[in-house]
């Protein structure tokens, strides 16, 4: 609509443009043609609002239906949302229920979870260090995914699991032959066949084998147990049938490798270090002083044992005093009784030579013995002093100096005191037999001066 304002404005411009007109046309213009003109623009323009009223109603039909169409999509909507919540609440519902049925119904599955893990792990552990692997390599595979896997095992695996704990089983219980690579004493890796005993060892051609499981091959130890293992080996790997004898390592072959580890004979003296090596030496000598005086001795124990069966003197010591006696048959018992005594401290020399110094060293060797476990103590406690107590390989030098050399000594000493006391009471027969002949020759002596 057009306001009372705008009309007078519209008046205002037709009076002016009717006044230009005139002034414009001059006297030729008449009033009518002014009067004309105004009535046209004024239809054209009455015209041109009509339309753009009839445009305005047109436009606001069509934005009342527009939105009369929202509105009822917007209840269309809000209908549907409605439904949707109720159906939401419904299934969160039903939801809840479910959970709480899947968790009461999981819980024993989700501990039968738990225990086929542990299962699964130990049973991994015994499959990997086992010997049968070395045979059938591969085969922790399933025991590996179930002792790591995050959800409920299916029933086959359960069942895969199960046979390859009857596998291990049964095959504990056999001695098998198989041709397979290991690495030898040398470091070079052959191809040979192997005999399997079970699960507990593994040897080949006599020599016993360790299994590696992170590189799943078969090792030869450097060392070897004793040859009447070996033996037992051998012979297994030539017998056919029946019952044969063989060592069993219920470790599987953990006592091997740590036989590998046990010191020999010479490392034990090397790690005596000198005062061992002195010990040793000391020992040598009482022994080469022990055989010395147990073969004299045995010789002229021999000689005077046959002298108290002759009657002539022969060239031993009781041959010696029989010579003194038969050479002085007109003296005193007295005087010969001192010339025998004198004869018989001159046998005592070549009797007891060396027993002194046998039992010197007897005596020596646990003091040495004392002496290095004294050292290898100050040798521990100076590595304590320097690297600490962090790392026991550093004082096991010293612990094994002070512990070695205190054996060796004993070691050392035991025997010479038992050769000492053995070859002592051989001596002192040999004197007790010259004592008894001489005082038989000086009683025999002052029987024939009273007749």
């Amino acid at each position: 609509m057009i306001s009372r304002k705008q009309i007078q404005n519209i008046i205002i411009c037709f009076i002016s443009l009717s006044i230009s007109s005139v002034v414009n046309a001059g006297p030729s213009t008449s009033l009518d043609e002014l009067l004309e003109k105004v009535r046209q623009e004024n239809t054209l323009e009455k015209k041109a609002n009509i339309e753009r009223e009839e445009i305005f109603k047109q436009a606001k039909e069509e934005q009342e239906q527009l939105l009369k169409e929202a509105l009822a999509i917007l209840e269309k909507e809000e209908k549907r949302g409605n439904n949707l919540r109720r159906t939401y609440s419904l299934y969160e519902n039903q939801i809840a229920k479910q959970t709480d049925m899947l968790k009461s119904r999981s819980g024993s599955l989700a501990e039968l979870h738990g225990v086929v893990r542990q299962i699964a792990g130990d049973v991994d552990s015994i499959i990997d260090t086992s010997f049968v692997s070395a045979q059938k390599p591969g085969r922790d595979e399933l025991a590996d995914t179930l002792a790591s896997s995050k959800k409920l095992p299916e029933i086959w695996e359960l069942e895969q699991l199960w046979l390859l704990v009857l596998d291990e089983i049964v095959e504990s219980g056999k001695v098998v032959r198989f041709n397979t690579g290991f690495i030898n004493s040398n470091g070079e890796e052959v191809e040979q066949q192997v005999t399997r005993i079970g699960t507990f060892n593994a040897i080949s051609n006599g020599r016993f084998l360790r299994y590696l499981p992170d590189s799943e091959k078969l090792v030869e130890p450097a060392r070897q147990p004793s040859p009447r293992f070996q033996s037992m080996a051998i012979d297994l790997e030539r017998s056919q049938s029946g019952i044969m004898p063989f060592p069993l390592d219920p470790t599987r072959g953990a006592m091997l490798a740590l036989l590998v580890q046990v010191p020999d004979l010479t490392t034990r003296i090397k790690q005596g270090g000198i005062v061992g090596m002195i010990i040793i030496f000391l020992a040598l000598v009482g022994v080469i002083i022990a055989l010395e005086r147990f073969y004299i001795l045995s010789a002229i124990n021999r000689k005077v044992v046959a002298q108290m069966q002759d009657q002539q003197p022969g060239e031993n010591p009781l041959g010696r005093i029989m010579k003194i006696f038969m050479d002085n048959p007109d003296i005193d018992s007295d005087t010969l009784g001192l010339k025998l005594d004198e004869a018989i401290l001159k046998e005592l020399p070549p009797l007891r030579r060396g027993l002194g110094t046998l039992s010197l060293l007897a005596a020596i060797a646990p003091l040495l013995g004392l002496l290095g476990t004294v050292t290898g103590i100050i040798d521990t406690f100076q590595s304590i002093t320097l690297f600490g107590t962090g790392d026991p390989r550093v004082m096991s030098g010293g612990i094994s100096q002070a512990l070695v050399t205190t054996v060796m000594g004993l070691v050392a000493a035991i025997p010479l005191l038992l050769l000492h006391s053995f070859l002592s009471t051989k001596s002192n027969r040999l004197i007790h037999i010259l004592d008894e002949k001489s005082a038989a020759f000086v009683a025999r002596l002052a029987e024939s001066h009273k007749s």
